[in-house]
């Protein structure tokens, strides 16, 4: 922090933490709001992790740093939120926990305090993904054995992720949820397994009514769907539990089957189409270019294991009426808090934001030591945003400050705004329906960056570290 930027915090600022850097817990009382940048900071070195800076403001002088300029007349997408997968393995780690330190830690996940991260979007398996610690859906029969009318349908599996989301939704009862289905029952489909296989034709209809009994089951335990997708990577059959749906599959079930059925039961959950990776966007715009399906889309959705995050503006720009999101990008094993937050930061974060997405979630809420829980055959090197030890200890991993460099300060509502970039930082710019303007850097330079964040005709000097991303409010 320079001298000038240090003299003018202590001149206008009563500072209760007794240091200049100081942890999110901490508190100050500012005169002159108006002029005053807020910011927090995550250092890839480890050093510093979302913890509030020392304040700087927007003054009258001039220097020569480069420029990021916020334009808030240039209006984009309202963002719906951020956050992760809550994955059958992450409530089962979570219910370890001893009851204080469970309601410690959700309050901090999902709550809306100075110590809270404010997780607004949740997204959901229908039935089991590779991240529950056995394999089921919600009509599991005898091999031989079909349910057409799905009379044995039940929820009963996911009891204890139902109990969560309730404990979620008493702390942020305006949380909204997307659910994705990784196989169907195994009875639907052409293989017999839970692994790869297409859905069988006859059991199109059958299949469009489970996702309605499982938005009206979720309804009835006082938990609302507000989208759904048809399948999770229907191109990766390879996963434990997993299904192909090629786009031509998926536009026949939607057009014919599963959004007739929404309309026949006056559902307004959404339907979202794809779930799949940068690298194929013609799988949703062959499903959009059809009319008929194209009536019940909300939009499309996207992961980044393969391909680039414009991909999302390539379906934009064919079909601008049709929202997009992003669901799912995960952090491994053996990958560095530094790789992992300089690349989710700049990719997930704001390039998924500067490319019309509502949502920007990572992968996997909560795992334990092991990275369990996991199907037989499910991924062994996924880490959650929280690792839960077996004495009940939890330690917040490079997820966690990923999604809290947005989730914390963007709540549902806001809106995109126009912000440039230069050759090393990445921006993303918001304006609150608070009317606070946040702006998301990524610094993807290895040396320390200046920069003047230039506003409304105001300039506020900046220096942000090498390798580091940071939010500012003001």
């Amino acid at each position: 922090m320079e001298f000038h930027n240090l003299y003018s915090f202590f001149k206008g600022t009563a500072l209760l933490c007794g240091v200049v850097l100081f942890p999110l817990s901490c508190t100050s009382v500012t005169q002159n709001k108006g002029n005053e940048v807020q910011y927090w900071l995550t250092k890839g070195d480890e050093s510093v992790k979302l913890q509030q800076q020392v304040s700087i403001r927007f003054v009258n002088t001039t220097n020569n740093f480069q420029n990021i300029e916020i334009d808030d007349t240039q209006k984009f997408q309202y963002i719906d939120g951020f956050g992760y997968t809550l994955t059958g393995g992450s409530v089962e780690v979570i219910n370890h926990l001893s009851s204080s330190n469970r309601k410690a830690l959700l309050n901090e996940l999902f709550g809306n305090n100075k110590n809270s991260i404010s997780i607004s979007y949740l997204r959901l398996s229908i039935g089991a993904s590779d991240l529950d610690g056995e394999v089921f859906s919600y009509n599991d029969l005898p091999e031989g054995q079909t349910d057409v009318s799905l009379s044995k349908f039940s929820l009963e599996k996911d009891k204890a992720l139902i109990a969560i989301l309730k404990d979620i939704l008493a702390i942020n009862p305006d949380i909204k949820i997307i659910a994705a289905p990784w196989s169907p029952p195994v009875w639907m489909k052409d293989n017999g397994k839970s692994k790869g296989g297409s859905l069988k034709p006859e059991f199109y209809r059958t299949y469009a009514d489970y996702f309605v009994k499982y938005i009206q089951g979720m309804k009835k335990e006082g938990i609302t769907i507000d989208a759904v997708t048809p399948q999770n990577e229907p191109l990766h059959p390879g996963n434990n539990p997993s299904l192909y749906m090629p786009s031509d599959q998926q536009r026949d079930f939607i057009k014919n089957y599963l959004g007739p059925a929404f309309k026949n039961n006056n559902l307004k959950t959404k339907i979202v189409v794809y779930d799949h990776n940068c690298n194929k966007p013609e799988y949703a715009l062959d499903i959009l270019k059809d009319p008929e399906a194209y009536q019940y889309i909300d939009g499309s959705t996207f992961h980044l294991y393969e391909g680039d995050i414009s991909a999302l503006s390539t379906v934009h720009n064919a079909f601008p009426d049709k929202n997009l999101y992003f669901t799912e990008q995960w952090t491994g094993s053996k990958g560095t808090f530094n790789e992992d937050l300089n690349w989710h930061m700049k990719n997930v974060i704001i390039g998924s934001m500067r490319n019309w997405s509502k949502t920007a979630l990572e992968w996997n809420l909560a795992n334990d030591l092991k990275y369990g829980p996991h199907t037989d055959g499910g991924c062994t090197e996924c880490k959650g945003a929280i690792t839960i030890s077996d004495s009940g200890d939890f330690t917040r991993n490079v997820a966690y400050y990923i999604v809290a460099h947005a989730s914390k300060f963007i709540p549902s509502g806001s809106q995109r705004i126009a912000s440039t970039q230069t050759k090393y930082l990445s921006t993303a710019a918001f304006k609150t329906p608070s009317g606070k303007t946040v702006v998301i850097v990524q610094n993807d330079h290895k040396a320390v960056e200046n920069f003047n964040i230039k506003f409304a005709g105001k300039t506020a000097a900046v220096t942000i570290p090498g390798s580091s991303a940071a939010t500012y409010i003001f």
